[in-house]
């Protein structure tokens, strides 16, 4: 074994920097030296300058990458005279005998600092131009000038993040520590394969900048910020670099500040090998500020002549920037079932019928499925058993709810089955909807259909009738059946005078459910969903484009939409050409109010002497039936009694009050 493989099995990079640190240190020391004691020439001090830290402790050029010192100034084209002042402002934070050799020789005690003035005198190759504001030192900051009489007298100071850098510590420029976060470290063993295959596009891309030193921004296009980010984050991590993710608040609004921070970020990616990644999409809003706060954000990544990443679900141009942009469709149905069954370990039949089961509902990203799985394990010790398996479902639906419970109101589904008084043929319908959505990942992936075309594959039913037949409670019975979330839109949040905004909105709507499938259910969708009208000027055209957008969503959804309506007649007959259930809640006859009256009282509810019978004669629908049974049990509550007729008839004269209806003889003739 040679002496130089002896070495090389001994000292690892941090040494070998450490070494090459302290040879070029002591080589300044030298030339201060002989400043403050003149006298006849020395030989240059050893290891000559530029020589690598590998060659000087005798190892193989490419064992190493190259030392800090080396890499810092090879990637800011210092001058040797710039290098060296440069080490002289390290020298005095590093070796306590800077302060005294400085002060000798400048010969003045009261300065044990290095100076510019001292840096043209003792080092040679001397040139006036590394003091200059455009100079490197300068432009990158790496090193600061103090107070003083004189620029040249004044103290330079090394700046901390270039002096942690040349220590050989990669850490975080603290001026930088509001604007960025860092990102977790992905590997490829994180990613699906369709996933690893756009990392590969991305450093080939980072490898061939179409000009010098200029990278183009790459723009993921996809539906998850969170696949987006750890794609970006195992691109960065394979060329050496960490992601770090852009806090828009905290972009400067003054030219001056904003030109400072591009330089600690573009200096930043030299030392720390930071890419930016930005959530375009994030900044999008209707309100000044955050639209300000996006252009704030797009001007950065313009003028930031470095590796930048960004994400937006859909496809924008940097107007002074070049951008390479990268589709990043959700990760298919086998790459999610593999994620679960890496996540969860060994999996046996049980098991698996429930990994297929939640990979079939829930459109989860690689990283909330570890997530889901990890909370998984934690709360049931590791074992998936049936009553933990549907745990397992409830976690995913409340990880999927973030984003849609500020977009949409989640409703509680009380009702089920037995409470629902429909014609056989309807409910025979609702059945043949839940079934539907059961068995959707089989027909269309395991099966096909869903290749042909990705249109006409969402599940879309009209409930349509007359107010309080049980339209609201039919989409509830589907949603307990299911175990899905359902979301009814809120038309005032989401229907926006500001053009474009109302299919923005939609589209945030429809995007956030596609990762659970929730039920989504537009009541009273007349108000939305009516019939275009003739163009006769913008407003018509833009109203027909949002109906037109409604459209194409519907269809493309894989989840269920439900729309519900008394005005069948006022929908656009696209709509319902394209609705793959219609449901028709008739008004109930009387042997269903019967049934009604039978069913609207929970078991705990006292009640005495009711005659279901006549109680049918009131022509009303279920949803006034419910009234009137509740505000019956309030009297009833009040006089301390058990529900009765007499009850239930100050009740309904005070509902049909309400509706601006008289209570008929037919109705109420013979009640006590």
């Amino acid at each position: 074994m040679t002496a130089a493989s002896n070495v090389q099995q001994q000292v690892d990079w941090p040494s070998a920097n450490q070494i090459h640190l302290v040879a070029e240190l002591a080589e300044v020391k030298e030339f201060l030296r002989r400043r403050a004691v003149p006298g006849p020439l020395q030989p240059e001090p050893s290891p000559a300058p530029h020589t690598p830290a590998a060659k000087a402790v005798g190892l193989a050029d490419d064992f190493f990458p190259p030392p800090a010192l080396e890499a810092l100034c090879h990637a800011f084209g210092l001058s040797s005279f710039e290098r060296r002042v440069l080490v002289l402002s390290a020298g005095i934070e590093l070796d306590s005998s800077f302060g005294g050799l400085c002060a000798a020789a400048q010969g003045d005690s009261a300065r044990p600092h290095p100076t510019f003035s001292l840096a043209l005198a003792a080092l040679p190759e001397p040139h006036w131009s590394a003091l200059s504001p455009t100079g490197p030192l300068r432009r990158w900051r790496l090193i600061e000038i103090g107070s003083g009489p004189a620029l040249t007298q004044s103290a330079l100071r090394m700046d901390e993040r270039v002096l942690h850098y040349l220590a050989g510590l990669r850490i975080l420029d603290e001026n930088l520590a509001g604007l960025l976060d860092l990102a977790e470290t992905v590997g490829a063993a994180d990613l699906s394969p369709s996933q690893a295959a756009l990392v590969e596009q991305i450093v080939l891309a980072w490898s061939h900048p179409q000009r010098a030193r200029q990278w183009p921004a790459i723009q993921l296009c996809g539906p998850d910020p969170a696949d987006s980010r750890a794609i970006a984050s195992a691109a960065a991590s394979a060329v050496g670099f960490r992601l770090a993710v852009v806090q828009s608040d905290a972009i400067p609004h003054m030219p001056l500040e904003l030109e400072a921070m591009l330089r600690l970020l573009e200096r930043e990616a030299v030392l720390g090998g930071v890419v930016p990644f930005l959530e375009w999409d994030e900044l999008e809003a209707a309100s000044g500020a955050d639209l300000e706060r996006s252009r704030r954000a797009t001007r950065m990544i313009e003028r930031l002549n470095a590796p930048a990443v960004l994400w937006s679900r859909e496809r924008r141009k940097l107007p002074h920037r070049e951008v390479a942009i990268i589709d990043v469709p959700r990760s298919t149905r086998a790459e999610q079932s593999a994620a679960w069954r890496t996540a969860l370990g060994a999996v046996d039949e049980t098991e698996s019928a429930l990994v297929e089961g939640v990979t079939q509902q829930f459109n989860l990203s690689l990283g909330a499925i570890r997530a889901a799985a990890a909370e998984a394990s934690h709360r049931f010790n590791g074992s998936i058993s049936a009553p933990a398996g549907r745990k397992i479902w409830e976690t995913c639906r409340a990880r999927s709810r973030a984003r849609l419970d500020g977009l949409a109101w989640r409703i509680e589904p009380a009702a089920q089955w037995e409470h629902l008084i429909l014609p056989t043929a309807q409910v025979q319908s609702l059945r043949q909807i839940a079934s539907q959505i059961r068995h959707r990942s089989k027909v269309y992936e395991s099966w096909g259909f869903g290749a042909r075309s990705a249109r006409g594959l969402g599940i879309s039913a009209l409930f349509a009738g007359p107010s309080g037949t049980g339209k609201t409670m039919a989409a509830e019975v589907l949603a307990a059946e299911l175990r899905l979330d359902l979301y009814q839109i809120d038309l005032a949040s989401t229907v926006s005078k500001y053009i474009g905004e109302t299919e923005k909105n939609h589209r945030r709507i429809f995007d956030a459910a596609e990762e659970s499938g929730a039920i989504l259910l537009f009541d009273e969708a007349d108000a939305l969903f009516g019939k275009r009208s003739e163009v006769k000027d913008s407003h018509d055209r833009y109203a027909n484009m949002e109906v037109s957008y409604l459209l194409q969503r519907m269809e493309s959804y894989r989840g269920l939409a439900i729309l519900t309506t008394n005005m069948k007649s006022a929908l656009d007959t696209a709509f319902l050409r394209r609705l793959r259930f219609i449901v028709q809640f008739p008004f109930p006859d009387p042997a269903q109010r019967a049934e009604i009256w039978r069913r609207i009282f929970p078991k705990e509810t006292p009640t005495d002497g009711l005659d279901y019978a006549k109680l049918a004669k009131l022509n009303i629908p279920g949803g006034n039936i419910r009234n009137i049974a509740l505000n019956a049990a309030f009297v009833a509550a009040e006089a301390a009694e058990s529900i009765g007729m007499s009850h239930i008839l100050t009740a309904a004269r005070a509902e049909y009050g309400k509706l601006e209806r008289p209570l008929t003889e037919a109705e109420i003739g013979g009640w006590p």
